[in-house]
């Protein structure tokens, strides 16, 4: 709580002034991500690249080398293991066997049977096509480009065509971020990690759309005031909630990431990552290219909003 107190409510500090330096770091994230995405790709799951998955709770610490060579010449194509959250926990990936669903039942079959004596539970067994898998990724695709588009027209309607651009351009890059931010780390992206880009877009607009309604009524106060000085006492009026905001959020992220276990650890790491990279972009990014979009104050009737006070009178 005295922490909370400490936090100035107005600071006042020159973000503008560093707009050019904020833009190329921008630039520069965004070209590392596509570089990372055309270079590494990303580790799809079973819910995208189709194929079998077990996940399995041995008798004891699991022996993953013993348990690949088991599974290494039964003739089922390519087979991954990896330890899932505790050591008597793993997670089989097995490719998708030629055949209809009666083959890849076939497959399991075989599996269990050479595991049998090492497996206590076999908690979780799914198999997708990579029809549907490829039906997945082409809705996904299009729920988020949907989604960004009906963020950019409700702030087009909400603000003006300038705001859209500028909020647009910071969820672009929030979204291109981290999709390589998965490409880099190699974590698994499958159906609740792409729910994680998308929440991530909400998130970072919610925080975008606090600050512009602040540069909105702040160009109405302050006609006569250069923009980009209006820009930045929007930035400083707004930051404490954005902040505190952001920290509270990563707090229940962070014990989700610890204690919620391996199934959504990858959801919870992307929203750590997304929150972090969409405050900065509200702060540094969207409200920085304003100062380049010719914005102004809009028409307003009230005459008590023509004052000229410094900010700093404020």
């Amino acid at each position: 709580m005295a922490l909370i107190k400490a936090f100035p409510v107005a600071p006042n500090l020159k973000f503008l002034s560093k707009r050019k330096l904020f833009l190329a770091f921008s630039a520069f994230l965004m070209l590392g991500s596509l570089v990372s995405f055309a270079t590494l790709g990303l580790n799809f799951g079973v819910d995208f690249r189709g194929g079998i998955l077990l996940e399995v709770r041995t008798n004891g610490p699991a022996d993953i080398g013993e348990l690949r060579g088991r599974l290494s010449d039964l003739d089922v194509g390519e087979v991954t293991l990896q330890e899932f959250g505790t050591p008597t926990d793993v997670l089989i990936n097995i490719q998708r066997q030629d055949g209809d669903e009666a083959a890849q039942e076939a497959a399991i079959k075989v599996v269990k049977e050479a595991l049998n004596d090492k497996v206590e539970e076999y908690r979780r067994t799914e198999f997708v096509g990579p029809k549907v898998g490829g039906e997945l990724k082409r809705a996904g695709m299009l729920a988020t480009v949907l989604a960004m588009a009906a963020i950019g027209l409700y702030i087009w309607f909400r603000f003006e065509w300038h705001f859209s651009a500028a909020a647009l351009t910071a969820l672009i890059h929030d979204v291109i971020a981290t999709i390589g931010f998965f490409s880099l780390t190699q974590v698994e992206f499958n159906l609740s990690t792409l729910a994680a880009v998308l929440t991530i877009a909400g998130y970072s607009i919610n925080d975008t759309v606090v600050i512009f309604d602040r540069v909105r009524d702040e160009l109405r106060k302050y006609k006569k005031l250069p923009v980009v000085e209006v820009l930045d006492m929007s930035i400083n009026r707004t930051l404490s909630r954005t902040v505190l905001t952001s920290v509270t959020t990563l707090l229940a992220l962070f014990s989700l990431f610890i204690f919620g276990g391996e199934v959504i650890r990858g959801f919870s790491l992307g929203l750590i990552w997304g929150v972090v990279i969409g405050t900065y972009s509200s702060v540094a990014l969207a409200v920085p290219i304003l100062s380049y979009m010719n914005v102004r104050a809009g028409v307003t009737n009230d005459k008590a909003e023509d004052k000229e006070a410094a900010p700093a009178a404020s």
